[in-house]
C-alpha cells in the first residue's frame, strides 16, 4: 500500500460522506458536500501525479483509480438527477454515465487483445473530466436553479458534448478491431 493508492481509497471512502452531507437538511450541507466532492476530485489528479513522480504506479492503483473516478462521478450525477428531476439534467447525466460504461467495456476488451494503448486517455478526455468535475462541484454546492447552478448546467452540457466526442474518438480507434470478423 502506497500513498497514491491510499488517496484512491480515500476517494472511494468519501463517496458515502458526500451522499450523507448532500441529504442533510442544513443550510451548510450543499457547500460541505461540494467541498467533499472537490477534495475527492483533487485526489483524482494527485494520486496519479504522485504515482508517476514517486514511481509508485501499481496494478492495484491502475485498477482502483478509474473505478474510484467512475463511482464518484456516477453517484454525484445520480444525486443531481434526483434533485433536479428534469429531463434537461437527466439527459447529460445519462450520456456521461452511459459513456463511462461503454468506454470501460471497450478498454477491457481492447486490453484482452493487447491493444489497450489504442484507447488510452486522450486530451479531450482530460478536458472532459475537468469540465465534469467543475460542473458537478458547482451543481452540488449551490441551490438548484440559482445563477451558479445554471453555470454548472452549462458546464455539464459542455462535458456531455466532450463525453460524446471522446467516446467517438475511442470507438473510431477501436473500430478496425471491433469489425474485423464482419
Amino acid at each position: 500500500m502506497n500513498v497514491p493508492n491510499l488517496l484512491t481509497l480515500l476517494r472511494i471512502g468519501l463517496i458515502p460522506v458526500l451522499v450523507g452531507l448532500y441529504y442533510l437538511p442544513y443550510s451548510w450541507s450543499p457547500i460541505a458536500a461540494g467541498a467533499v466532492f472537490a477534495v475527492a476530485a483533487a485526489t483524482d489528479w494527485l494520486d496519479g501525479y504522485l504515482a508517476r513522480r514517486w514511481n509508485q504506479a501499481s496494478a492495484l492503483g491502475a485498477f482502483l483509480d478509474p473505478v474510484a473516478d467512475k463511482l464518484m462521478v456516477c453517484v454525484a450525477l445520480v444525486l443531481l438527477a434526483e434533485t433536479f428531476a428534469e429531463p434537461w439534467m437527466t439527459i447529460p447525466a445519462m450520456i456521461i454515465v452511459g459513456r463511462e460504461i461503454v468506454i470501460s467495456a471497450l478498454r477491457e476488451w481492447m486490453a484482452e487483445l493487447g491493444k489497450r494503448a489504442s484507447v488510452a486517455v486522450s486530451y479531450v478526455g482530460k478536458v472532459k473530466t475537468v469540465l465534469q468535475m467543475v460542473s458537478i462541484f458547482i451543481l452540488i454546492s449551490f441551490d438548484p436553479y440559482s445563477v451558479q447552478s445554471w453555470i454548472g448546467v452549462g458546464a455539464l452540457y459542455a462535458a456531455a458534448i466532450l463525453t460524446l466526442w471522446s467516446m467517438i474518438v475511442y470507438i473510431k480507434a477501436a473500430w478496425p478491431d471491433l469489425t474485423e470478423d464482419l
